[in-house]
């Protein structure tokens, strides 16, 4: 046998083993997906989900953090004490009304699966397992928080999957910022004195329009979208305030920051005209687009297909939503790809999509997208070229970049 085939066959061999041990905690990693589809928790407040990962990591013998990186609600859990660290991302938070619509559940219970396939193997693959429970990824981006916590310091490959109604790899997403916005004007009678107010209503029109108007000029797959959540109580009376919450999106975090300054002249454009008090405030923090790491993503897409998935080939201009992996992406070579289930004709973020969140097909995905990271990290633990390449960006990353 060639020191190649014996190569493949030793990672062969590793893979089984990592089933094994997946085959005899699949029931508490089920559990976990079901427990936290049904007792969903928003963003910063999966204090209860946060607990069950963290228990359920301790129970396996990881060294576990609650309340890890500064964050009540994140956790860092760890075993093995090799050289390579791989994280696993375990998202858990739901959205408002309609639950875990993003198949949070599943993505976590699969990073958690993941880890628990690895953990036996760690230090006879050289490997640190790092499972971190990353909050609010639907709002406020705990991920990044994280990042500026030190928590992917060490770590020379990140990955995790995401629900979605097929299989993929390598797709992008839209970087993202959220504002919130606020005119002040003064009351007045709308009849009687409507000279002594000012409109903060119209102070929100002219805006609106503005970036209406800009969108003409806007980069391709720039998109800004909002809502008014407030503009007066009573049409006989000039509105003192307006709110609204907007979002603006596009292909590249240096193609948002061109367009986040556009839209904030737009806002400053309808205090100007109006003489009302603008307040303009940043929710949270902006995601950066998804860069996806291509040779990782294809030792993926190898595993999946072993595990009798459908995964089209690698398709870079395949887009999602946006993410805070986006963030974890453009400093560690990062997976994000889709595990897919039967979801019927609904699409995500839809309450539709949540009923399907605890079926065979979901719970399958759980599984399967667990032991396909499991079976990566092996591939890029025991393969030469995958292993001396991460360590080698990991020594070169430049100090104090987050």
């Amino acid at each position: 046998m060639t020191a190649a085939a014996s190569a493949r066959f030793a990672a062969a061999v590793l893979r089984e083993r990592s089933r094994a041990y997946l085959t005899t905690r699949q029931d508490a990693v089920l559990r976990l997906s079901h427990d936290l589809h049904a007792d969903p928790e928003l963003a910063y407040e999966e204090h209860r989900a946060a607990r069950r990962v963290a228990s359920l990591a301790e129970a396996a013998g990881f060294a576990t953090e609650l309340g890890a990186y500064g964050l009540p609600t994140a956790v860092g859990a760890t075993a093995g004490s090799g050289d390579l660290v791989i994280a696993l991302c375990a998202e858990y938070d739901a959205l408002p009304g309609i639950g875990h619509a993003c198949g949070h559940n599943v993505n976590g219970a699969a990073s958690m699966a993941a880890a628990l396939a690895l953990a036996p193997l760690a230090d006879e693959l050289g490997i640190t397992v790092k499972l971190l429970g990353t909050p609010a990824e639907e709002s406020g981006g705990g991920k990044v928080d994280m990042i500026r916590a030190g928590a992917f310091d060490d770590v020379a490959a990140a990955m995790m999957v995401h629900a979605a109604p097929a299989d993929a790899v390598g797709m992008t997403s839209l970087a993202i910022s959220s504002l919130k916005v606020h005119y002040t004007g003064v009351p007045a009678h709308a009849a009687a004195m409507p000279h002594r107010g000012v409109n903060a209503a119209d102070a929100m029109m002219i805006a609106q329009v503005a970036i209406s108007a800009h969108r003409q000029q806007m980069l391709p797959d720039a998109v800004v979208s909002g809502i008014v959540t407030s503009a007066g109580d009573a049409a006989n009376v000039i509105p003192a305030h307006a709110s609204a919450d907007y979002d603006c999106r596009a292909r590249t975090a240096k193609e948002l920051a061109e367009l986040q300054s556009r839209v904030r002249a737009c806002f400053e454009a309808g205090a100007l005209a109006t003489g009302a008090e603008l307040s303009l405030r940043t929710v949270g923090n902006d995601y950066a687009d998804l860069r996806q790491d291509l040779a990782i993503g294809s030792a993926y897409r190898d595993a999946a297909m072993a595990l009798g998935r459908t995964v089209p080939p690698t398709d870079p201009n395949l887009r999602g939503g946006s993410t805070d992996m986006g963030n974890v992406s453009h400093l560690v070579p990062t997976i994000h790809p889709a595990i897919g289930y039967d979801c019927g004709d609904t699409i995500m973020h839809h309450p539709g999509f949540t009923r399907y969140g605890t079926t065979a097909a979901a719970d399958r995905a759980v599984l399967e997208g667990g032991l396909a990271m499991a079976w990566t990290a092996i591939t890029l633990a025991t393969d030469p070229v995958h292993r001396t390449e991460l360590l080698a960006r990991l020594a070169t990353r430049p100090t104090g970049v987050r």
